[in-house]
């Protein structure tokens, strides 16, 4: 999971926005299930977000990319978003939070 003690005040709304979507397979938050690889707002309030998803032949992608598109864009102070969907490095179970892994039973 990513170290947020580096974000701005609006990466950490976004953050706390993208923890309000769910995989509808896995009773967990994208961000906690660590489909998130990176968060950044540049200059111009555009949001650039790296994610993966748990398999590239999820039948739901274009469900939660949209969602995420569509969430990340209402946050206060964004102006536009860039969703780079990508598969390198590919999901796996490391990429869970502790607390997700304690709460899944593989701690």
């Amino acid at each position: 999971m990513m170290d947020t003690s580096h974000f701005s005040e609006t990466e950490s709304k976004i953050i706390e926005t993208l923890r309000t979507i769910y995989d509808p397979e896995i009773p967990v938050n994208i961000y906690d299930l660590g489909l998130i690889y990176k968060v950044t707002v540049d200059d111009e309030k555009t949001v650039h977000i790296t994610m993966t998803l748990t398999s590239p032949n999820c039948p739901i992608a274009d469900q939660i990319l949209e969602e995420v598109r569509e969430k990340a864009g209402r946050v206060e102070g964004i102006a536009k978003v860039n969703l780079k969907l990508t598969f390198n490095p590919p999901w796996n179970l490391d990429n869970l939070s502790d607390e997700v892994k304690l709460e899944l039973g593989f701690l």
